[in-house]
């Protein structure tokens, strides 16, 4: 099993920056991606970014690219976001999948409000 757990959503300004963290406890070592989710009003939830285990390779939604950040070490993943608009706000939820249990786990998600 592995739990998740997100911090550091709030508002912000259009142009403004904020970092989320997600914090993960339980079989760690068996996770092989790890990745930020974001579902808004109406919407699907989306990928936003992913990264692999090891930390060799990052995926990036086209929408965030050369915005937004991701980054591992070991149990925590962080999701570095600058220069945000509107269109980013949303609930983000962390997620990792463990391949050998095909099995995909969420935290409890963290809302993104980007307003003046």
């Amino acid at each position: 099993q592995v739990q998740l757990v997100e911090s550091g959503g709030g508002l912000v300004q259009p142009g403004g920056s904020l970092r989320l963290s997600c914090a993960a406890s339980g079989s760690i070592d068996s996770i092989n991606i790890m990745g930020w989710y974001r579902q808004a009003p109406g919407k699907q939830r989306e990928l936003v970014a992913q990264i692999i285990s090891s930390g060799s390779s990052t995926n990036y939604a086209d929408s965030v690219k050369g915005r937004f950040t991701i980054s591992r070490d070991n149990a925590k993943m962080s999701l570095q976001m600058n220069s945000l608009k509107p269109e980013d706000t949303a609930v983000y939820y962390c997620n990792a999948f463990v391949g050998r249990w095909s099995r995909d786990y969420w935290g409890q998600g963290t809302q993104v409000t980007v307003s003046s």
